[in-house]
């Protein structure tokens, strides 16, 4: 019973992995960028970890912060359909962003943006 119960967790570990997703700005001057990451934080995402000294203030860029907060609502919404538009400015990514090669984001929140 016990092994069946641990390869049903195993079993429901990787199913769930497979359909995470993330929200990330679209491309924008980073006017548009930081209207979007002030709309997110004002909004309900924890924008704490971007203060200088956070723990993701690095890099401290527009857009990465644009990234990290856009993520932060979409997950604290449950990934709802509609919580990742801002107005056209983000869009939903089944792509880690954390592991990709052309953008920056502090790969320690999108980790645990989806636990």
């Amino acid at each position: 019973m016990a092994l069946f119960a641990f390869a049903a967790v195993l079993l429901l570990a990787f199913t769930s992995s497979s359909s995470a997703t993330w929200c990330v700005c679209k491309e924008g001057s980073d006017t548009i960028l930081q209207k979007t990451l002030d709309y997110a934080c004002g909004a309900g995402a924890d924008c704490n970890p971007l203060h200088q000294n956070g723990p993701c203030f690095q890099p401290n860029t527009v857009r990465a912060h644009c990234n990290y907060a856009v993520n932060s609502y979409f997950q604290r919404k449950g990934q709802a359909q509609g919580s990742c538009d801002f107005a056209g400015t983000a869009t939903v990514t089944a792509s880690d962003p954390s592991k990709s090669s052309t953008l920056l984001f502090s790969s320690s929140f999108f980790i645990r943006g989806i636990s």
